[in-house]
């Protein structure tokens, strides 16, 4: 199983869209200081791993996790950072990107183990890449659904006025194109079609026809965002994943904790959705965002995923501070508590069986 995973991952690597270099050597210079939104993300990022860990291990009596990944409470700034950085990076470039996570039977974990051990790890059934979002999913998708059914609402009485008259005339005079792409426009394909707003202004009625296609316009945009919460695997990680995965021979996935349920899908269904052209704008998308350091990232439909836990109780938050060395102080937030509730079945379709 292991050989045959291993050589998967590495095909879906060699076709992956992304031109991946899976000997890719990881350079760069070192952090010289943390901010607040670092430090909060951080505290995000190891509260969502803890929730993940406690409900697996109080929800599996088979199975168990185990903290793998870094987990050094060290910011940039901090004395020793420097050479904590320069270890990191030679990982990296040698066995790969850690995964946060490692899942094994209840009966293969000693009571003393090591996580250098090769043998050790390669015995693991699977690893557990967590990720974290400052959103509740519920809300979202049901603040979603509403903002997009108004918009669809609002388009077709905006494209009814504008085919009335005198605006349908006003338009066929001064665009046909544009008069017969809105003539035969479907709520299906205003999702797709754009149009280069214009704007006359010399008579009342053609100032009004131009304010209509100005709201036509912003509300097609309002359907064409991306209106979905995502799993968020930077494009870099890829062939560090995927150095790990061939060391190790371990299946992986990625899951992705909200503040109020969670999803999980396979690094494999990752690799194999994103090589499909017909899936970009559709379930997964490629953006930068300052959550994620301006990395390249891609943003797959957390419905592609599976709801692994279906409800997680609300962590308390509090203040916290962080003095550096020159006296500068960082203040952010930490997360203390909550659970995650695990669905068994997907636990073992999603994660023990991914790939």
């Amino acid at each position: 199983m292991n050989a045959m995973y291993r050589n998967t991952i590495a095909h879906l690597i060699e076709m992956s869209p992304f031109e991946i270099e899976p000997d890719v050597q990881i350079t760069g210079r070192v952090p010289t200081m943390a901010s607040s939104m670092f430090l909060t993300n951080k505290e995000q990022g190891d509260w969502a791993e803890e929730i993940v860990l406690n409900a697996i291990n109080k929800n599996s009596q088979e199975y168990c996790a185990i903290k793998y990944g870094r987990a050094d409470s060290l910011a940039a700034g901090d004395p020793g950072f420097a050479d904590f950085y320069a270890s990191y990076i030679a990982e990296l470039n040698s066995i790969g990107k850690k995964p946060d996570l490692l899942v094994y039977k209840r009966d293969d974990v000693p009571e003393y183990y090591d996580l250098d051990d090769d043998a050790f790890i390669r015995n693991a059934v699977a690893a557990i890449e967590v990720r974290s979002s400052s959103f509740l999913a519920n809300r979202y998708s049901s603040f979603m659904d509403n903002r997009t059914r108004e918009a669809e609402s609002a388009i077709l009485q905006i494209q009814q006025e504008i085919l009335s008259e005198p605006y349908a005339s006003l338009l066929a005079e001064k665009s046909p194109a544009l008069h017969e792409m809105i003539q035969s426009a479907t709520i299906a394909t205003f999702r797709e079609l754009n149009f280069r707003r214009r704007g006359w202004y010399s008579t009342e009625p053609l100032r009004e026809l131009s304010e209509l296609l100005k709201s036509l316009k912003e509300q097609m945009q309002i359907i064409q965002k991306r209106d979905y919460l995502s799993i968020t695997p930077k494009v870099e990680d890829l062939a560090l994943v995927n150095r790990w995965i061939q060391r190790f021979g371990v299946r992986h996935c990625y899951l992705q904790v909200f503040f109020d349920k969670a999803y999980v899908i396979p690094f494999q269904d990752i690799l194999a959705i994103t090589s499909d052209p017909k899936n970009e704008g559709v379930v997964f998308s490629i953006e930068r965002d300052v959550k994620n350091q301006g990395k390249t990232t891609i943003k797959i439909n957390v419905q592609v995923g599976k709801e692994i836990l279906g409800r997680i109780d609300m962590p308390q938050h509090r203040s916290a501070l962080k003095e550096l060395e020159r006296g500068r102080l960082l203040f952010y937030v930490t997360f203390h508590g909550g659970r995650g509730y695990l669905d068994p079945a997907v636990f073992s379709q999603e994660i023990l069986d991914a790939g």
